[in-house]
């Protein structure tokens, strides 16, 4: 008699920003199986709920006005307290409790995810959460099977259990930089395991990378205006591409804007618009506003476009639900040349062979994953943005964008998704 395929673990996120919820929705969409919220009625309680959604509202008030020059600056050093990761060098101990350790043990301790791990009990599943919490509560609960994928290069200590050499939680973890961190608060390496991020099966294709790369190499001509990063390497193209598609050279790269859930740094949009409305206009670039699922960014974004004359010209995305909104986004992606963004869970889309052009850090460890990023190449720091026509021209002749979104394909792990799926349960494709 056949075996049945095991069920499908219960994937776990929070809404809070999209650095959490986007990694689930491809988990969950490959896997087969619903995504779940957190602060959900369908996993928490009425006191749960209540406690995620004051936890949401003060985050993306403070990260949203975080974003603006001079009155934000407080706002920005009170993200960056909270967030605060000590630096890694020289390698020590740091296990210690912290007070965000200690608030969310008080937490698990009033009740925080008793549903949850009862629905996994119940049910026989495994837990895959994105976000911490999830993912000690069910721990502090006696649970087996539980899997914490980490969403950034490097992470703050509320990431670990109170006695982390004790843990049962399995650790997925996008960089080395991030093991090294969990070493160092004192989880077992037994309960880590480097997989790298999960990004969009539409946007992968499959281990053989079949979608990845036929975007890039319609990426690569048109990044490439006068041939530079081609002509210096030839072969390798050649070798990981095949034949480039020469229907695209001189065809206008598509810069897409997207800097955030909570709206963070959206008015760096008015800044750049007036230096590159003469490039839109004469069909040498392409332009992008990603609204998201907020439909006040949505409305700046239009009120900007009609400022400078630029209707029909600069495609705003936005869709009211979230999910609709990824699947959106995916599929702008696709044909997005540059992605200009903050270093959010974003950075790790430069695996795709975007080249990133990366603003100011919200968080200290979004200020890890831009130099995560610039280390491998991929990113490239935000210039002036009054001047961007001017950089961003540059950036073109001279191949450094094809070359950052050679760094990206090259060096950034892209199989994080199917090596999550093996650890949990194949993936289905539903």
């Amino acid at each position: 008699m056949r075996a049945l395929p095991p069920a499908p673990p219960l994937v776990v996120a929070l809404n809070m920003g999209y650095g959490h919820l986007r990694p689930a929705h491809a988990l969950a969409q490959f896997l087969g199986t619903e995504l779940l919220e957190a602060d959900s009625p369908a996993v928490a309680g009425p006191e749960e709920m209540r406690l995620w959604a004051r936890s949401r509202r003060l985050y993306e008030a403070t990260t949203r006005w975080s974003g603006i020059p001079v009155v934000g600056a407080p706002l920005r050093m009170l993200v960056e307290r909270y967030t605060h990761i000590p630096h890694l060098h020289p390698y020590r101990d740091q296990s210690r409790k912290t007070v965000a350790v200690r608030a969310l043990e008080r937490f698990v301790q009033r009740g925080i995810g008793r549903r949850l791990v009862e629905s996994a009990r119940e049910s026989g599943r495994a837990i895959l959460t994105t976000f911490f919490a999830p993912a000690l509560a069910a721990d502090a609960n006696g649970l087996d099977r539980v899997y914490c994928v980490v969403t950034d290069s490097d992470i703050n200590r509320a990431w670990a259990p109170p006695e982390p050499a004790n843990t049962r939680i399995t650790y997925l973890v996008p960089s080395m930089r991030a093991l090294r961190r969990l070493r160092a608060y004192g989880v077992p390496k037994a309960r880590i395991r480097a997989t790298g991020y999960p990004l969009p099966h539409e946007l992968v294709g499959g281990e053989d990378l079949a979608t990845l790369k036929r975007n890039l190499a319609g990426r690569i001509v048109r990044l490439d205006r006068k041939g530079s990063f081609r002509d210096s390497y030839p072969d390798e193209v050649r070798h990981f591409l095949g034949d480039l598609p020469r229907a695209e050279e001189g065809a206008a790269p598509l810069v897409t804007f997207a800097v955030g859930g909570a709206g963070a740094q959206s008015e760096i949009a008015a800044r750049f618009l007036p230096g590159l409305r003469p490039e839109i206009e004469a069909g040498r670039l392409k332009l992008a506003l990603v609204a998201g699922v907020r439909a006040a960014v949505r409305d700046r974004f239009r009120e900007l476009i009609s400022k400078h004359r630029l209707e029909g010209a600069v495609e705003i995305l936005f869709e009211p639900q979230v999910l609709d909104y990824f699947r959106a986004f995916n599929a702008l992606l696709a044909r997005t040349d540059v992605l200009w963004t903050k270093p959010s869970e974003m950075t790790f889309f430069g695996a795709l062979g975007l080249p990133l052009v990366l603003s100011r850090p919200v968080g200290v460890h979004e200020w890890y994953n831009r130099r995560w990023a610039r280390e491998s190449g991929a990113g490239l720091k935000q210039r002036d943005a009054r001047y961007a026509a001017q950089w961003l021209k540059e950036w073109l002749e001279d191949g450094i964008l094809a070359s950052a979104a050679w760094s990206g394909f090259t060096r950034l792990p892209k199989f994080g998704l199917y090596r999550i799926a093996k650890l949990c349960g194949e993936g289905t494709l539903a």
